[in-house]
């Protein structure tokens, strides 16, 4: 019996080991996610990270390290990335191979730790318009307090974070005197605090984050996500809308639908899919635009014009609901409108088009003489044919023709009752006579 319960005790001990053995070696389990961030930083690469972040989160994983190599892209959607970086429990980490400029140095001030390669490059993130001029007062004392507060957040001196976004702080010690904004090297970073070290790979990175056996797995874009990122672009968001709009234009002087209109509604499917995959519209957009389109073709059938005001403002409407940025929206719109009302004049002026479409519900036969059309019946048989006066001419009056009662009108004179008349002219209902004289009377 004693060797019995020992056996047991050392059974239920060996199966306690093997339980805790796990636990010991959990380095071998952890996991790490990498994540690319390259090219511009726009409204589709949010959505992307978006889901790299979620899916880090659903593996449990220790930290996601985001490989930057962007030259940098709209202020708006790093400022939504950076807030995504800083609201998640992930350990987050920025690889900068070569370069993270603009808002690429914004989003990598937003993680908790940064590693550089060795002559990459972090700053320049001063604020531009879209015609590359600095943008006004308002939007730069917005990011430069963003700059600040992501330098802040992360324990790194504010000082360097706002010489990169305005060039009147002086730092000629870093190569920023006065007038230049501030981008520092591999080096600098490390000598500022803005670079928790040097490295020359990922498997460096995973060795100075603390987790060197880790799994690493990385979240690549999809072809949709790569789609979207294209389509929402600023420079590509006009063009859409410009071939979108001069398609269908183009399509309404064309007989049937043909390539012009095939390519308005493709560039406008491809704005709104774009935006779609992105997370900047929903299917309440695609609703309001094809409601717009419907009631456009409806104001051809109906009068007042009402139904075509109604659809032209919810094509409008959908189209700014599609976007966060109304004012690159409207100069968008105003780009693509313009050019539409050009082709359309120079379709009428140059090339004497008209509207397709309008030859099915307006009428453009005219009931003339020349066609063959007479308001009257015209009885030019009447011609020559001689009657009686029924009732004196004053200058109307009636005749008796071949026992036909005629309404007449003389050719000025007065004319008695009960003589004798010949008809010299027939013009529709008009019919003109004139007094035959009596040859007695000769």
């Amino acid at each position: 019996m004693t060797i019995r319960r020992l056996l047991i005790t050392l059974s239920f001990l060996a199966t306690i080991i093997v339980m805790l053995l796990p636990v010991h070696g959990k380095a071998n389990n952890d996991v790490v996610y990498v994540v690319p961030l390259k090219e511009n930083v726009e409204k589709g690469l949010h959505a992307f990270l978006t889901r790299a972040v979620e899916t880090a989160e659903d593996a449990n994983a220790k930290a996601i390290i985001f490989e930057i190599n962007t030259p940098g892209g709209v202020v708006d959607a790093a400022s939504e990335i950076g807030k995504l970086l800083t609201s998640t429990s992930l350990t987050t980490v920025s690889y900068i191979n070569n370069k993270a400029l603009s808002a690429g140095a914004y989003i990598a001030l937003n993680t908790d730790e940064i590693y550089m390669v060795p002559g990459s490059s972090i700053g320049a993130a001063g604020i531009i318009d879209q015609e590359g001029n600095t943008a006004d007062e308002k939007a730069q004392s917005y990011w430069l307090s963003a700059m600040k507060g992501a330098a802040e957040q992360s324990g790194r001196d504010p000082i360097y974070a706002l010489a990169m976004a305005d060039p009147d702080i002086d730092l000629p010690e870093y190569g920023a005197p006065k007038g230049k904004f501030l981008t520092l090297t591999s080096d600098q970073a490390v000598e500022v605090g803005y670079s928790n070290g040097t490295v020359t790979n990922l498997s460096d990175v995973l060795e100075q984050i603390g987790y060197p056996n880790a799994e690493l797995r990385s979240v690549e874009e999809s072809f949709a996500e790569k789609l979207a990122r294209f389509i929402t672009h600023p420079v590509v968001v006009p063009i859409l809308l410009t071939i979108g709009s001069l398609g269908l234009v183009v399509e309404l002087y064309s007989p049937g639908f043909g390539i012009p209109g095939f390519m308005g509604l493709s560039s406008l499917l491809l704005f709104f899919y774009g935006h779609l995959v992105a997370g900047l519209a929903g299917m309440e957009t695609i609703i309001l635009f094809v409601l717009g389109i419907g009631l456009i073709i409806l104001e051809f059938f109906l009068p007042g014009g009402i139904a075509g005001i109604f659809g032209f403002i919810s094509i409008l409407a959908s189209l700014f609901l599609a976007t966060d940025n109304i004012i690159h929206m409207g100069i968008s719109l105003l780009i693509a409108i313009g050019i539409s009302i050009l082709a359309s004049i120079l379709m009428v002026k140059v090339f004497g088009k008209k509207m397709s479409i309008f030859k099915k519900i307006i009428l453009t036969d005219s009931t003339n003489s020349e066609s063959g059309y007479v308001s009257n019946i015209n009885r030019t048989e009447l011609l020559g044919l001689e009657g009686i006066t029924m009732t004196a001419l004053r200058p109307a009056g009636t005749v008796l023709v071949k026992d036909e009662r005629i309404d007449v009108v003389s050719e000025g004179s007065f004319i008695l009752k009960d003589k004798k008349v010949k008809i010299v002219k027939v013009e529709g209902a008009r019919i003109v006579v004139r007094e035959v004289p009596d040859q007695k009377e000769e």
